[in-house]
């Protein structure tokens, strides 16, 4: 049996987002029914609803920063109950027998985990995402927003705060490490605000100085452009870890060299265009060039609760359903400070 709900889809690649109607399957036994409040729109939602990275399914039914009040449990959920506050990100199952399902890294289920949205679900039905009133989500892969949050705020911590607190967390930024955030965005101005209440010296670095004042106010120690080719020379050998969140292609040879012995550049943006480098900026200095999804739901719950005890949430412009597309173009075009979050209540 299925619901029908109301939601903003795509019809096809790169077509305008339009109101329409969606199934969503019946509670099961460890189900809860998601009404949702508010949804993030992130970046890879316009990669993947323009076909950016690979042919999507259509109808697709964007967004994975979901937020929202639990209205109904399945018989067997025991976590949730409802009135709670809940939240979805980018992922909704995974096998949960391999190796890193069993370590709490379904993000890397070996399997493939089943995205919220332009993805199959183990009965081979299309996942629709969160630019929708209502969804149906596994207890096991929802998460409790701690009452310290407001739900608007919250949602975009679902991609873009867990994109960044996993890696900064892994590679152990913290007092003593310099981090740099690439990129000052949707991702980026979370970075510099978790860094910074993990304790590191934060840098940003910008293609220019036009966000300075706002990345000073979000807890960056320092700000350079990038456009500039003396900050390349001044920062040589000064960072410990390097997170970009940039979705283009960059001269990692040039950012290598920002690294300390034995420094890390990890990608947390995923440009459509294929990169390259000179082995020699890794061997130089044992540096290392990696990269880093999202979270397991272990992970992203410690990322929740630790943004809640220290007031973090995303600087947000809330909008209505019918501005979606305008927001499209603005993402596009760098216009928002600093993630838009649909008001569900308007679709």
């Amino acid at each position: 049996m299925t619901t029908t709900v109301s939601a903003y889809a795509a019809p096809a690649a790169k077509a305008p987002l339009e109101r329409t109607t969606i199934p969503r399957r019946s509670v099961g036994e460890h189900d809860v029914l998601i009404e949702i409040k508010y949804a993030g729109i992130c970046h890879s939602d316009i990669h993947q609803a323009h076909d950016g990275w690979a042919e999507g399914i259509f109808p697709m039914v964007p967004g994975h920063e979901i937020a929202g009040i639990v209205a109904e449990v399945g018989p067997g959920v025991t976590k949730f109950a409802v009135g709670d506050r809940v939240g979805v990100g980018c992922m909704v199952d995974s096998c949960r027998e391999c190796d890193n399902c069993r370590a709490g890294l379904e993000q890397y289920c070996t399997g493939g985990n089943v995205a919220t949205y332009n993805a199959l679900d183990k009965n081979g039905e299309p996942t629709y995402g969160g630019y929708s009133t209502h969804i149906v989500v596994d207890e096991a892969f929802t998460l409790r927003i701690p009452d310290g949050l407001s739900l608007d705020v919250a949602a975009p911590l679902l991609c873009a705060g867990i994109t960044l607190y996993s890696p900064l967390a892994h590679w152990q930024a913290g007092p003593g490490k310099n981090v740099a955030i690439v990129g000052l965005g949707g991702l980026g101005h979370m970075g510099v605000k978790i860094a910074h209440a993990l304790g590191a010296e934060v840098t940003v670095l910008s293609q220019s100085l036009r966000k300075q004042e706002d990345g000073l106010k979000l807890g960056a120690d320092h700000y350079y452009a990038t456009g500039d080719e003396s900050t390349f020379e001044k920062l040589a050998g000064s960072f410990d870890l390097i997170v970009s969140t940039v979705s283009a292609p960059l001269p990692f040879d040039k950012y290598l060299s920002l690294l300390k012995t034995d420094g890390a550049l990890v990608n947390v943006g995923a440009p459509e265009e294929p990169v390259s480098l000179n082995v020699f900026s890794l061997m130089g200095g044992r540096r290392s060039l990696a990269g880093s999804g999202i979270g397991g739901i272990r992970e992203t719950q410690e990322m929740l609760d630790f943004c809640a005890g220290h007031g973090l949430g995303a600087e947000i412009e809330l909008i209505r359903a019918d501005e979606i597309n305008e927001a499209y173009e603005r993402v596009l075009t760098s216009d928002v400070r600093y993630r838009f979050v649909i008001d569900v209540a308007t679709i």
